[in-house]
């Protein structure tokens, strides 16, 4: 056998002004990105990839992490959470079925750009390192073209809308016969564009309109996404809990008032929080969980949001963490079981990777999940969108309200297109 490494990632320091604006950096050749606030890890090019699928998507990506890890060396001076080796991924929101499995992708880009404060980094991988002497930076930043945005013609269905209120209809039956107490239901908006759509110039302009959330991009599946479903780095583990929601109109403060003192909303956010409690005690020898959520505002909706912390148990990665949270009640419902299952019953929606994990995982198992919401996802000819939002839905839920809510989550992706 031979002792050749498959891949070396060799990282080297950036002065933090060429990382200034690190999604103006990536390139149009497999782009990725997970970015907030000005911070954060773009990357493009494929060292390495795979794709998995069905019930054993996380399992089977996570082995080949391990292995390909255990196979590479990495040269890394800098030593934070995303430096080195990294891999981006992305991963359906449901099994799927035997004819149709639902699908998953990790990607190892060939040059990976990032940045935390003042301090910033790039790493290529390869068969080989590329670092130059004393460790210089192995590649210089310079501006990456961005073709200008197409015109983008979008169908939001006045059947479909009603189609799915009906569905929100019959889910607040079933909730309140006891069959469950709450179910997420999900919705698609589609748009066609006469040109190949480059996904840079959507990132752009969400990052700037959404800097508070992470933009992300991975195998055609892009956002902003407010939630972060767990963060790992040096053994801490936190996650964002989002659920409760209204649409940003009008007075700020009273819309907080109202929504921390809706019984619809809080129901559904304690839902949300317990399932995501639940999932992570297993994996940290401790756990802090709030009594009370707090407000999120946000440009086009306001949150109730519950930031969960831990100490992780050693040996368990981010990657392992996010199948343990996946779903969670704020995408799939409660009990998690019943709710999957009444989603695929009558919901009418094949998701994809909609409301799945997505975000990084590095070589010491550190790394950021989020849950892809505010998000579309391209087709592989890139002239074709699938833009995608869900609601909450519990005994009180209204179809028309949550109708409203849907298109007030649309707004972000639907922005970054037009």
């Amino acid at each position: 056998m031979s002792s050749e490494p498959d891949l070396v990632a060799s990282t080297a320091a950036l002065p933090a002004a060429q990382a200034a604006d690190l999604l103006a950096l990536v390139a149009d050749d497999a782009p990725v990105s997970w970015v907030r606030d000005g911070e954060g890890l773009v990357g493009w090019g494929t060292a390495a990839s795979v794709r998995t699928s069905g019930p054993t998507r996380f399992a089977d990506a996570a082995k080949w992490w391990a292995e390909l890890v255990a196979r590479s060396r990495v040269d890394d001076a800098i030593g934070v959470p995303g430096s080195g080796l990294v891999a981006f991924g992305s991963f359906a929101f449901a099994d799927g079925t035997p004819a149709a499995p639902g699908e998953a992708v990790l990607q190892v880009p060939a040059v990976v750009v990032g940045r935390r404060g003042d301090q910033a980094w790039v790493t290529t991988i390869g068969p080989e390192s590329t670092l130059g002497p004393e460790g210089t930076p192995p590649w210089t930043p310079a501006p990456a073209p961005v073709a200008p945005a197409p015109q983008v013609s979008f169908a939001d269905d006045a059947a479909d809308a009603e189609r799915w209120q009906g569905v929100v209809a019959e889910a607040v039956a079933r909730i309140r016969r006891g069959e469950l107490a709450k179910v997420v239901l999900a919705r698609a908006v589609h748009a066609t564009s006469g040109v190949p759509i480059d996904v840079r110039a959507p990132l752009a302009r969400l990052a700037e309109a959404y800097p508070m959330c992470w933009t992300f991009h991975v195998d055609g599946l892009f956002g902003a996404t407010p939630e972060l479903l767990v963060r790992r780095e040096h053994g801490r583990v936190t996650s964002r809990v989002l659920a409760g929601t209204l649409p940003a109109t009008g007075d700020s403060p009273s819309l907080a008032a109202a929504l921390a003192g809706s019984g619809k909303d809080l129901e559904e956010h304690a839902y949300a929080v317990r399932s995501v409690a639940d999932a992570l005690e297993p994996h940290c020898v401790s756990l802090d969980v709030p009594e009370e959520p707090f407000v999120l505002h946000l440009p086009n909706v306001v949150h109730l949001a519950t930031d969960v912390a831990g100490t992780v148990r050693d040996g368990v990665t981010a990657l392992q963490l996010a199948e343990a949270l996946h779903p969670s009640a704020a995408v799939g419902g409660t009990p998690r079981p019943d709710a999957v299952a009444l989603i695929a019953e009558i919901e009418g929606l094949d998701r994809g990777r909609y409301a799945g994990p997505v975000g990084w995982v590095d070589a010491h198992g550190d790394g950021e999940w989020g849950i892809a919401l505010r998000s579309a996802e391209l087709s592989p000819d890139r002239r074709s969108v699938r833009l995608f939002a869900g609601c909450g839905i519990v005994a009180d839920s209204d179809p028309a309200t949550e109708l409203v809510e849907s298109r007030a989550k649309l707004v972000p992706v639907r922005d970054a297109l037009a």
